[in-house]
């Protein structure tokens, strides 16, 4: 205490107030791009899904390219087909004619006047075989050109599912933005209406601050050196903070997916004893236990997390026992599940 005194004799350390500045700006700065991140994680999923559709489209729209090529093969190879028909048509109404001629020119016998008229029915035969079959085929033809209008359609109805899926996505994407912008400034509003409360109840005290969006009590607070067990005298601060959470916990929409974060933090002293074989394990366990006290006070259990850091996320780079005390702290901070 007396070297304390005669510090603060000698002058005011205005660096500590620069630090705390530092970092409120660099927790801000923390913050916005978490709810950034928060926001493309959500617009990325909104994309994935985009992409699926527009995958399933795109696959859909090879089928029905690969089944009108295949049928316009099929109406080429008709067509050829046709066009061969007509031609063996043609020669047999050649050969038809030719036969007739033979048989009106051919007097010299009977018999020879019969087997012509046999020759000249087959070849009838032949030809309305022929010309059943190009019935036929203008048939398939026709049913061919038909389904080509159906798949030409079915095409058409596919590409315009696509724009208007496009632009279904487009307008999700701007509805997500503008929702998530909204829970964000909802629950900055409670975030700072939380603060406010517990200024008002912990008072001014110098162990007790606020840095950026969190507040910061000393371990020394809550806790014996090198212990996760609650002082007796921690009752009543935690107490406070429970009470100033379940009055909040009343006025947050039940939408709203919000927790109170306990961080555990530790100096960068090692430790390495049975209980604790180091600081993350100290940090871990002094985290749980305040967040086990707010429970059993009332506080929603799924609304609290407990997160250690060790000494790795100091706030004071320093290796006073000054510097070593400010890193040593339970932070508290309300966010989004």
């Amino acid at each position: 205490m007396a070297s304390t005194v005669a510090r603060s004799r000698r002058g005011i350390n205005v660096w500590p107030g620069y630090v705390d500045a530092l970092a409120t700006l660099l927790l801000s700065v923390v913050f916005l791009l978490t709810v950034f991140v928060v926001g493309q994680f959500f617009v990325s999923q909104e994309l994935t899904g985009r992409d699926a559709t527009l995958a399933r489209l795109n696959r859909q729209l090879a089928d029905l390219t690969d089944l009108l090529a295949l049928e316009r093969s099929k109406k080429q190879g008709t067509e050829s087909e046709l066009q061969s028909l007509r031609s063996t048509l043609a020669a047999v109404q050649a050969e038809r004619d030719q036969a007739k001629t033979q048989a009106e020119a051919a007097t010299v016998s009977q018999g020879a006047t019969g087997v012509l008229d046999k020759q000249l029915e087959a070849e009838r035969g032949a030809t309305k075989r022929a010309l059943t079959q190009v019935d036929l085929l203008n048939e398939q033809i026709a049913a061919m050109r038909r389904q080509l209008a159906a798949l030409e359609d079915a095409l058409a109805a596919s590409e315009t599912r696509d724009r208007e899926s496009q632009a279904r996505i487009a307008e999700l994407g701007s509805r997500l933005n503008v929702a998530l912008a909204q829970k964000v400034q909802e629950l900055a509003r409670y975030r700072s209406d939380f603060f406010g409360r517990l200024r008002q109840i912990l008072g001014s005290r110098p162990d007790i601050r606020v840095v950026g969006d969190r507040f910061v009590l000393q371990s020394e607070v809550l806790f014996p050196g090198g212990s996760a067990t609650l002082k007796p005298e921690a009752a009543p601060e935690l107490d406070r903070i429970a009470s100033a959470v379940s009055d909040l916990a009343k006025q947050i929409p039940a939408d709203l997916p919000w927790v109170l974060r306990v961080d555990g933090h530790t100096d960068a002293r090692p430790i390495a004893t049975a209980q604790f074989p180091s600081n993350w394990a100290l940090s871990a366990a002094r985290a749980i236990a305040v967040v086990q006290y707010l429970a059993s006070k009332g506080i929603p259990p799924q609304n609290l997390l407990a997160s250690a850091f060790g000494e790795f996320q100091p706030i004071d780079q320093g290796t006073t026992d000054d510097a070593y005390a400010r890193n040593r702290r339970i932070e508290l901070k309300l966010t989004e599940r």
